[in-house]
């Protein structure tokens, strides 16, 4: 059975658990170690472990904070912040992580996807692209990097082709205009990647109810959907998310 999968997003700075709106206005959340461990345990699939600031701040992901959260939890971790070479993807491999995240490196050095995936293997490659409505691009959406402060002037859609070509394994779209607003994932964009590829397509950005979650899978196309805002403040359970999504005929691991 082909699951839709729900994966809280643990944004992470300084070690802590924050969650901001449009990539700013950060509210610290709590622990991330210990909100992970309450996530697998509330039955979520997956975790996503992003180490925010870690390329504004040009160093790498914070190895205590995601070890203390690797030692917690029983579901898949995907880590990303800072990553930009085979030896540190190999340094969050060893410590649990089941899956990296990479995203301003990949930009830079498209080769980089080349190289992880042909020495880690495409499962353990996930692209993360930031993206921002840009109407003189041919899609309609710029990939932004940095943290969401330096755009590209590349083409989001056309970008999600070539990591599939290049060897990623999933793909992470997270819409900077959405991001946090509880207003409903950008559904267009979402879909434009997932149209475009053939890889697992995470949406991510804007979740505030329980029907965006429907939204994101039947008209965003979406293999899984990424929460934060409403999972962190107690908005829903994963488990309400679940069964919302299962009375809609819309295949979960309840």
């Amino acid at each position: 059975m082909d699951y839709r999968r729900i994966i809280p997003c643990l944004d992470v700075k300084d070690g802590r658990l924050v969650k901001g709106i449009n990539f700013v206005k950060l509210e610290d959340v709590g622990d991330p170690a210990e909100n992970a461990a309450v996530y697998s345990q509330a039955g979520a699939d997956e975790l996503v472990f992003l180490d925010i600031t870690a390329t504004i701040e040009k160093r790498k992901t914070l190895l205590d904070a995601v070890k203390r959260t690797v030692e917690r939890i029983s579901v898949p971790l995907t880590v990303g912040g800072g990553i930009g070479s085979c030896k540190a993807i190999q340094e969050l491999l060893v410590i649990g992580v089941s899956r990296v995240s990479v995203n301003t490196a990949a930009v830079r050095n498209p080769n980089f996807v080349k190289e992880a995936s042909k020495e880690f293997g495409s499962d353990k490659i996930v692209v993360a692209i930031d993206t921002s409505s840009n109407s003189q691009l041919p899609s309609g959406f710029e990939v932004i990097v940095t943290g969401g402060t330096v755009g590209t002037g590349l083409d989001a859609v056309a970008w999600a082709k070539k990591v599939e070509e290049l060897g990623a394994g999933a793909i992470l779209p997270t819409s900077m205009d959405t991001d946090g607003t509880q207003a409903g994932y950008d559904i267009p964009m979402t879909r434009a990647i997932a149209d475009a590829v053939s890889l697992p397509v995470i949406a991510s950005g804007g979740a505030g109810t329980l029907e965006h979650l429907y939204q994101a899978i039947v008209e965003g196309h979406a293999d899984a959907v990424l929460v934060a805002s409403i999972a962190h403040f107690g908005k829903y359970t994963i488990r309400q998310m679940k069964e919302y999504l299962a009375k809609h005929q819309i295949p979960v691991n309840l």
